[in-house]
């Protein structure tokens, strides 16, 4: 499988934990001695935000409405453990409604496009926190990256979401076309099973990144990242069961890249 260098993490619902999805995979390849950026379409929600300490200005908006400032002005580190080699990068949506709107619209949506393409000249890899495909930033997140992976929790609203997402992806003609599905904490015998699963951590945004331990949620996201970018972060782990789990389900995403 090839090395990808750019994934928009699509909700497949409002709420299936995509933005703290992306969280947690960026750190995982930090851990692995990546450097990522993480920018954030989700305008509405916001949930970026929550895990930057301090004033954001400018943010994500405002770098898309003033295309000759450049994308570093808006991008702030993740407060990450000393020991990780890698660095994230966050660049958040926080914004009034005013600008949100005047974000939204196609030329500044277009611009989104552009900044994803100048964090991939900067960084190893690109991820884009991006909510279900109803909004023109949206549009253009799916059509800046590499891959496509839908988000969704385990839940059969979960599974509904997937397949309008499929529908959405098709309309916009997303240049992936065989996006892999994550789920988030999935269970064992909950319906469909998921291309890549993630596992839930700590519900609190304190504690993110969790998978910077040494325990099976730290492990299970580790997999999980190494398996969506086509990576090896040599990073090990004394316990397998998860990590067992997840290489067992994601021969599909190995496979179709080979």
């Amino acid at each position: 499988m090839s090395e990808i260098t750019s994934i928009a993490f699509v909700g497949a619902v409002g709420g299936a934990g995509t933005t703290r999805t992306a969280v947690e995979c960026a750190a995982a390849l930090a851990r692995g001695g990546r450097d990522v950026a993480v920018l954030d379409a989700a305008y509405a929600t916001q949930g970026l935000s929550e895990h930057v300490d301090g004033r954001i200005d400018p943010d994500v908006t405002s770098l898309c409405l003033d295309p000759d400032r450049p994308l570093t002005d808006g991008l702030y580190d993740l407060d990450l453990d000393a020991a990780t080699e890698g660095r994230v990068a966050l660049a958040p949506a926080r914004a009034p409604f005013e600008r949100v709107a005047r974000a939204k619209a196609v030329d500044p949506a277009r611009e989104l496009e552009h900044r994803v393409a100048e964090a991939g000249e900067q960084f190893d890899h690109v991820i884009v926190d991006t909510p279900p495909i109803a909004a023109n930033q949206a549009v253009a997140a799916v059509h800046a990256v590499d891959r496509v992976a839908l988000v969704r929790p385990d839940t059969p609203h979960g599974a509904d979401g997937v397949r309008r997402q499929l529908d959405a992806l098709r309309d916009v003609e997303a240049p992936d076309g065989n996006p892999v599905v994550v789920a988030v904490g999935e269970r064992e015998g909950a319906g469909e099973a998921p291309d890549v699963t993630v596992p839930r951590g700590p519900p609190s945004v304190a504690a993110a990144p969790a998978c910077l331990g040494r325990d099976e949620v730290a492990a299970g996201t580790v997999a999980a990242a190494e398996s969506l970018f086509g990576v090896d972060l040599g990073v090990e782990f004394e316990t397998t069961g998860v990590v067992d789990r997840i290489s067992a389900g994601v021969e599909r995403v190995r496979g179709d890249d080979d």
